[in-house]
């Protein structure tokens, strides 16, 4: 069988390269093949203990088996135009600069009595360092899913009428707006809360990654570690027993 394994931020670039095509036995696992990649990169070793795995766009564990044609992620931790329908589609991927007051605006409806935004911006400095840019990647298509969930969620765990997180990729100077949030609410606790819960959660499992470029460097910023639930608890027992 044939599988295609795709690499993410700082994977991507200790492999060097996005992606493979890979002929595995049929019934091969997930920590089977991880053991390829390892052998191949002993380094890979210290990263795995933190990175997550997917199968086909949902997270999984080491001890998935694999089948033909699958799409496997391996995925360090994470750090266009609108439609006019609120609803038609709650969460966008975009390259273009965030129209940030558009959205509001667009989401507002006449039973809400309270709108919050949240803005991610880029700042000036990180690491006592001065920033010159940031770059950022994703994994396209189970970022959107992702985001689209966790906007479900929000709207679910706190009664909210509308979500919406629209996000940037590629390169962003210094002040624009890379992540937004708009909830909007009958009433400002709920909106509130939701937001917090949707930015403090996209920043723990969705698979964007951040580059900061400095004068003198650039890194990949560390990200927050995933949830007990997204990391592989597999990985970490065959390194202890290693």
């Amino acid at each position: 069988m044939q599988v295609r394994v795709l690499f993410f931020g700082s994977l991507r670039e200790m492999l060097g390269r996005s992606s493979d095509t890979v002929s595995l036995p049929d019934g091969t696992s997930l920590s089977e093949l991880l053991d390829r990649y390892a052998a191949e990169k002993p380094e890979l070793h210290r990263f795995l203990p933190s990175i997550a795995l997917s199968v086909n766009q949902e997270y999984a564990t080491t001890d998935v088996r694999l089948g033909d044609q699958d799409e496997i992620a391996l995925l360090p931790p994470v750090s266009g135009g609108a439609p006019t329908d609120p609803d038609s589609s709650n969460c966008l991927i975009v390259r273009n600069k965030i129209d940030t007051a558009g959205f509001v605006e667009m989401l507002k409806q006449p039973e809400d009595g309270a709108v919050v935004v949240f803005e991610g911006i880029v700042r000036n400095h990180s690491r006592g360092r001065r920033t010159l840019y940031l770059e950022y990647e994703a994994y396209e298509e189970m970022a959107l899913k992702q985001m689209n969930e966790l906007a479900g969620s929000a709207r679910a765990k706190f009664s909210i009428d509308h979500a919406r997180i629209v996000h940037r990729l590629g390169r962003m100077e210094i002040g624009e707006t890379s992540v937004l949030i708009v909830v909007a609410s009958a009433h400002r606790s709920a909106a509130f809360d939701a937001c917090r819960f949707l930015i403090d959660t996209l920043k723990k499992t969705v698979p964007i990654w951040k580059k900061e470029f400095f004068a003198d460097g650039a890194v990949w910023a560390d990200g927050e570690p995933f949830p007990e639930e997204v990391r592989n608890p597999s990985i970490l027992n065959s390194q202890a027993t290693n």
